[in-house]
């Protein structure tokens, strides 16, 4: 039994390490892609975890299905093409250490994942559902994502949906939200960043909090986190089960941040790795089980970004708890 499936894109990253004798721009090769950065987080810490996506069966390929393997993930639903090559991203940081990417993606191997490459029988092999809503933004990997979803729904296995929001994918903003909220309507965790919130409520709510309440009315999402970066994480937890509604900030921690890349996917990655640990029903957490939660992805993410790359970049299971147990949360930003 796995502890999580996550479906989605696999790449490379080009990210930045310094300036050329020549004044030019040095990249440095590392593996990405947001689903891939989840389950290896979970898998790093100790967890289990298995990838489903597709890349070339090139060299960029082979080393990304290496390294991916290499951190305790089961890759056996990773597929190998012969037709289609490995999508590329390069990473641009800014001062502060945020990120932006170009990707090389037309007919990238991530977008061609069929559903008859999957082996859906494994969903009933698994906790939870993993995905992004990146493999939507084209080919055939956004027909694939949704009948996942829908068999996810039949085989009343949870979701975990992180929109992952990239616009330059997109053909346009319009049909970016589109797709988003269908994906949305199957999920029972979302992951979603505060400008991604905005984005999907078209900033017509008046605070952080009404937004939130407002998209977890509109779906039958039972878990809402919406992380802030430096502010940490607003948790939203709807009334069910008898218990009543949840909400809280979590303040995140004070590390020397160098590269934000994979922080929200380690993010999730903490967090399931704790729900994960007992086999118990949402409605059974209670409030100081949730912040414990919350916390312990506040770290893994904050962690992450005091490392260059993603894969690379991902504490283990002592990290994480020798800083728990050494660095008290920053109190909370406004």
């Amino acid at each position: 039994m796995y502890d999580v499936i996550s479906v989605g894109e696999l790449l490379i990253d080009f990210t930045p390490v310094g300036i050329s004798e020549k004044g030019n721009p040095i990249f440095e090769r590392n593996p990405g892609g947001g689903p891939a950065n989840m389950a290896c987080a979970v898998a790093n810490m100790g967890g289990r975890a298995a990838f489903v996506g597709k890349v070339g069966n090139d060299n960029f390929g082979s080393a990304l299905k290496n390294i991916v393997e290499a951190k305790g993930v089961d890759v056996s639903g990773l597929v190998l093409s012969e037709e289609f090559q490995t999508t590329l991203a390069f990473v641009h940081l800014s001062e502060s250490g945020d990120r932006s990417f170009s990707f090389y993606r037309r007919q990238g191997a991530d977008t061609m994942l069929r559903l008859d490459e999957v082996d859906t029988a494994r969903l009933e092999q698994c906790r939870f559902l993993f995905m992004s809503t990146v493999m939507m933004t084209e080919g055939p990997s956004r027909e694939t994502s949704m009948a996942l979803l829908r068999l996810a729904r039949e085989k009343k296995l949870p979701v975990v949906l992180d929109p992952n929001l990239r616009l330059n994918l997109w053909p346009g903003g319009a049909e970016a939200k589109e797709w988003i909220l269908k994906a949305m309507g199957y999920a029972e965790i979302v992951k979603i960043s505060e400008e991604e919130l905005y984005f999907l409520s078209e900033g017509k709510e008046e605070s952080l909090e009404k937004a939130a309440k407002h998209l977890m009315e509109r779906f039958p999402m039972r878990v809402l986190m919406v992380t802030l970066g430096p502010k940490g994480c607003y948790f939203l937890k709807a009334a069910e089960g008898g218990s009543g509604e949840i909400s809280f900030y979590s303040p995140t921690f004070d590390v020397k941040t160098i590269d934000t890349t994979a922080a929200g996917d380690s993010f999730t990655g903490g967090f399931l790795y704790c729900l994960t640990r007992e086999n118990r029903p949402l409605h059974s957490y209670n409030e100081g089980e949730w912040k414990q939660m919350v916390r312990f992805a506040n770290a893994v993410g904050s962690l992450t970004t005091t490392r260059k790359g993603s894969i690379s970049a991902l504490p283990d299971i002592d990290e994480v708890k020798g800083f728990l147990e050494g660095n008290p949360p920053l109190l909370r930003l406004e």
